[in-house]
């Protein structure tokens, strides 16, 4: 005494299961594309860090460099 399930009741088992293979594929892809996307910003970022301080020079104004002289000679003289 076995039940017997009409063929469309096999085919709809068979196609919820294909529908939550391709969900899972889908995930996994959307996944991984995330993960490369912030591995690759935290690298660039990373690699921002770490720049030595010289890497953008904000140039002196002039008037402080010519005073910085003065008072050099000023003070080299009274030595």
């Amino acid at each position: 005494m076995t039940v017997r399930f009409p063929p469309t009741q096999v085919r709809r088992h068979l196609m919820i299961a294909m529908l939550q293979f391709a969900t899972l594929v889908l995930t996994t892809i959307f996944a991984a594309a995330t993960a490369v996307a912030l591995h690759w910003l935290f690298l660039r970022a990373a690699f921002l860090m770490m720049r030595p301080a010289t890497a953008r020079r904000i140039l002196a104004r002039t008037e402080l460099v010519r005073g910085t002289t003065q008072l050099a000679r000023t003070f080299a003289s009274q030595r």
